[in-house]
This record gives C-alpha cells, structure tokens and sequence, in this order.
C-alpha cells in the first residue's frame, strides 16, 4: 500500500531506526532528538528542529507549539521516551496536525526495546492553507 508522503516518511523512519539500533531504549528525549538531528545530516534529510508554529482557535492565533522536527517542510515528528505509547500521546501529535494543518506526521517512542512508530493522517487538512510560519 502506497501511503502519502511515504518516500519521505520512509526515510525518516529508517533514520529513527538507525538511532534506537545504536541507543537502544533509556536515554532522555533530548538525547534522541539530538542524536536523530545527526542522522537526518548524514542522510542528507532536509528538516528543521524545534521549530515555533502557531496554533489558532477559531482564526486567532492563541499560542505556539514547537514541533520536535518538521522534515522536508510536510512532515510533523514528534518524539517520545516512554515505556509505551497511550492514546493521550496520539491525540496530543494528531491535534499538532490539526493545529498545524499539515497532512502526514508521525510519532516516534524511542523509549520501549522495539522502536515505536505511528503515521498520522490529519481528516481535517486543508490543502492549499498554512498554518506553519516556516
């Protein structure tokens, strides 16, 4: 099955993979989301780190959020170092989404033995409408 953005998601991925192989589960998130900022150098996969994006209700914007990684400018990535992933952690990265308006995200848990990944689909994308100051 063919999904949406999934070259890139794919490679994010196998990034994500590389540093849990080489980490393994128990370290800080930071400690991840610095080791996986160098993997995406090595690949060579275009992203930017904790980047501030507003947050709107209704048309007004009432906050930021930062990102843990926005790759190829349409891929959320949000980072875990938990035991195990809970619903509230897939609401919270589906609300980034929404908030955001970005299509495809993913939520990845460095924290259990088995690296966890989970792609997100926003149902309420608005194509041709940003939300991201990018």
């Amino acid at each position: 099955m063919e999904y949406k953005h999934s070259e890139i998601t794919g490679s994010t991925i196998a990034a994500a993979l590389e540093v849990h192989k080489e980490m393994g589960a128990g370290f800080q998130e930071v400690l991840y989301q610095r080791a996986l900022e160098l993997e995406f150098d090595i690949r060579k996969i275009p992203f930017a780190r904790e980047v501030e994006m507003p947050v709107y209700y209704k048309g007004t914007q009432i906050g930021l959020r930062r990102v843990d990684f926005l790759v190829h400018n349409v891929i959320c990535v949000e980072l875990k170092a938990i035991t195990k992933l809970e619903d509230v952690h897939l609401a919270q990265a589906l609300n980034y989404l929404e908030a955001f308006n970005l299509e495809v995200g993913l939520l990845i848990n460095f924290g259990s033995k088995s690296l966890e990944v989970k792609r997100l689909y926003n149902t309420k994308y608005k194509s041709g409408i940003s939300n991201t100051s990018r």
